[in-house]
């Protein structure tokens, strides 16, 4: 056999191989069942408050900025595959370069330009969502404990008597004044708690429901009563610790009605799987109906929030966050 029908037959099982890595990149590319409406938000589902697609467009450009680099380098590994290949008519080693200053240069430069993109980007944003204003609309304390969730809704409820001072009430004393002060004063305030076993009425989906207003800002402070959870409303795009002795705490303003998932999001022991929730989000009317439903039950007052923290930890903070 010539020299060039053996170069030709060793080709071929290259270039099928190839082909095959095409093939099966073109499957995966098209397996994944998102739509054209789906692909722009690379995984992530359709937000459903305000502050949610600042989250999507940080998303989205870290996914730009990746695919950027990896571009580069897959371009800079092909191209030297290609070029810097042994010739099969030579068999000399090629010239040897020990040292090249610009390149070494380059290649630490460039990454700390990417990280310092990224961090400022990500901190802004970070900034701009942990920044709760100083009266939301609402205050709903969320309650997480082994192995489900409590919700406290800081109200007054039409048709319900004035409570005592939030500060003097005992179910809330793990919450550092800061928080209680966004609330009214005299809250009579009702609550909703659930167990892994409780589904929503409506759709059937495991864990308690929170409803939350339309188009009105919510501050969820979170608590914990016994070890680390994490909140997460799936399509609000952000999740938050819900750490034993520290108050954590995010604002959204939902923009969509509808029942939307939730889950813990920090393995949190045996029966972690099961710490379910969901977030039902109507109108402002439907919204306040539901608290006198709620009263109408006997849920009044408020479910323990947590494990207490001492005077000077609590209210060490004074930034509001």
């Amino acid at each position: 056999m010539s020299p060039n029908g053996s170069d030709r037959s060793s080709r071929r099982p290259v270039r099928r191989k190839l082909l095959q890595a095409l093939a099966a990149g073109a499957v995966l590319a098209t397996a994944t069942g998102c739509t054209s409406k789906d692909f722009p938000r690379l995984g992530m589902p359709t937000p459903v408050t305000e502050e949610a697609p600042r989250i999507l467009s940080l998303w989205q450009g870290s996914w730009a900025a990746a695919l950027a680099t990896g571009v580069l380098v897959w371009g800079l590994i092909l191209w030297s595959v290609i070029f810097h290949r042994r010739s099969r008519t030579k068999v000399e080693i090629p010239a040897q370069t020990r040292y090249n200053m610009p390149i070494e240069a380059l290649y630490t430069v460039v990454p700390i330009i990417i990280v310092s993109v990224l961090f400022y980007f990500t901190a802004r944003d970070e900034n701009k969502l942990l920044t709760n204003p100083e009266k939301p609309k609402h205050v709903v304390n969320v309650v997480g404990f082994q192995w489900s969730w409590a919700f406290n809704y800081l109200e007054n409820v039409d048709g319900q008597p004035a409570g005592r001072p939030l500060r003097e009430v005992k179910e809330l004393d793990a919450i550092p004044d800061r928080f209680l002060a966004k609330a009214p004063a005299n809250a009579g305030g009702v609550y909703d708690i659930g167990t892994p076993g409780t589904r929503n009425p409506q759709n059937n989906n495991p864990g308690p429901t929170m409803w939350l207003p339309k188009g009105e800002t919510v501050e969820f402070v979170l608590t914990s009563r016994d070890v680390i959870h994490s909140f997460w409303v799936v399509p609000f795009l952000m999740k938050q610790d819900v750490i034993p002795g520290h108050t954590n705490s995010f604002t959204v303003t939902p923009n969509r009605e509808g029942t939307f998932m939730g889950k813990c999001a920090e393995l949190c022991g045996q029966d972690h799987s099961r710490m379910l929730f969901n977030v039902k989000v109507v109108s402002p009317e439907r919204y306040r109906a539901h608290l006198k439903e709620l009263a109408a039950k006997g849920q009044t007052g408020y479910q323990p929030a947590g494990i207490a923290q001492t005077d000077h930890a609590k209210n060490a903070e004074t930034k509001n966050k």
